[in-house]
């Protein structure tokens, strides 16, 4: 399974423009991954989440994932959400799963 992580670009100012370079890449876009980033966030850092536009989304059969760029972010999106995913053990279902089902036509 291929996976990329990528840091920082993500926010508002002039010069985050990480999900609009990415986001041309991907085949599908996994809406799920920013929505649950956000609510995830708003525990730890309450309204300041807005500011995030994490995105994800599946570009060649590789997941990549874009977080904001503070190691807090980067620990909850990697620890709450990207490792659960990446793991074979998580139920009901992970990513890892669908991989050999990401090219189907």
């Amino acid at each position: 399974m291929n996976a990329v992580i990528t840091t920082g670009g993500t926010g508002v100012t002039g010069r985050d423009t990480t999900p609009e370079a990415v986001s041309v890449l991907f085949d599908k876009q996994i809406d799920g991954f920013g929505e649950v980033f956000r609510a995830v966030s708003f525990e730890e850092i309450n309204t300041s989440t807005i500011q995030s536009r994490a995105v994800a989304g599946v570009a060649n059969a590789t997941f990549i994932f874009c977080l904001p760029g503070s190691t807090g972010a980067c620990r909850t999106g990697w620890g709450k959400i990207i490792s659960h995913q990446l793991d074979y053990r998580t139920r009901p279902c992970n990513l890892v799963e669908l991989m050999p089902r990401v090219l189907e036509k």
